[in-house]
């Protein structure tokens, strides 16, 4: 071998020694500790990596948490059980909290709406909004391309013969990634609680609604009227409603005379108390429209007239005092 090459390989060799040891040295002089609470943190995440929780990804969630910066809770698609584990791992506690899904506020399918046209364009709901906005007459009603149904990471999201998102709530996690994905902006997070959802978005007036849709709100307020708790207000032609507020008594799907507000359960109607009461008065604080009445340490009554069948005194009740009726015992 060329001795010129030999020297080269030898001093090489020498430098790259050299600089390994003094990076060795380096990274051991100057290591920064990892809380090793982090690897704990992510260990206990779901992995989905979806950026739900408003982070990069499990790993920056997890680091996160341990810094303070975000609660334990903040993982929607964990729920209450990895947020149970997480304030586990932190020696906190976890604030209990309802699990939000993915709803969608449009009931007009293929069936129900008027077509405007023919598009021939991408099949896809981003592409269909940039052109011409699809085939419905309504600029407010689902494409039905399925955008949400492809983003989903779960799988939760199928498009039905109808041409509308079918969100399986038991698959659903709340991560939002549809939600930001819909160019119409007709899907939203409601908590998995609430059973009355009102399906449309149309700003329209009436007279334009019933012309393109069958099942759109025309904006009549009846449903707003009949809401005991204020729950629902009128919003440039609009129904909105405020889960926040909601009681679940389904009156204002009972109201609606186009059908866009859909009720999921079975609707109680009606509500008892029984001989196990022992007059704690928990049912009567609970009833948000004061139908409860009785003294302290007795028996308490339901005024039916005045009851609006939400169930609240029922889930306040402690020593099962409350019998509720649903319309399938009453058939």
């Amino acid at each position: 071998m060329n001795p010129i090459y030999l020297y080269s390989l030898i001093s090489m060799g020498g430098m790259g020694a050299v600089l390994a040891a003094g990076l060795g040295f380096a990274a051991t002089k100057f290591k920064v500790e990892q809380d090793p609470r982090i690897g704990k943190v992510e260990d206990a995440l779901p992995g989905a990596n979806c950026g739900a929780c408003g982070y990069a990804g499990c790993a920056s969630f997890a680091e996160a948490v341990v810094n303070g910066e975000a609660p334990v809770g903040g993982c929607p698609v964990g729920g209450d059980k990895v947020a149970a584990n997480i304030a586990d791992i932190m020696g906190s506690e976890a604030d209990s909290s309802d699990k939000v899904i993915a709803q969608l506020l449009c009931g007009g399918g293929i069936k129900e709406t008027t077509k405007s046209g023919k598009y021939q364009g991408i099949k896809t709901c981003q592409a269909a909004n940039a052109v011409n906005g699809g085939e419905k007459e309504c600029q407010y009603s689902c494409l039905g391309f399925g955008d949400c149904e492809v983003i989903c990471p779960f799988d939760a999201i199928v498009i039905n013969e109808n041409g509308l998102p079918q969100i399986d709530p038991e698959k659903c996690t709340g991560c939002g990634k549809c939600v930001s994905e819909c160019p119409r902006n007709i899907l939203l997070l409601a908590p998995v609680s609430a059973k009355n959802h009102i399906r449309c978005s149309s700003h329209n007036t009436g007279k334009i609604v019933r012309k393109s849709c069958e099942v759109g709100c025309i904006g009549c307020s009846l449903c707003a009227k009949v809401c005991p708790v204020n729950a629902i207000e009128i919003k440039d032609n609009l129904a909105v409603i405020d889960y926040d507020k909601c009681v679940n008594c389904g009156k204002c799907a009972e109201k609606c005379p186009t059908g866009s507000i859909e009720f999921n359960g079975d609707m109680i109607k009606k509500v008892e108390i029984n001989d196990n009461c022992v007059g704690c008065t928990l049912c009567a604080r609970a009833c948000p429209v004061e139908a409860i009445d009785g003294e302290l340490k007795q028996q308490h009554q339901v005024n039916q007239e005045k009851c609006i069948k939400c169930g609240l005194c029922y889930e306040a009740c402690n020593v099962n005092a409350v019998d509720l009726f649903y319309e399938s015992d009453l058939d």
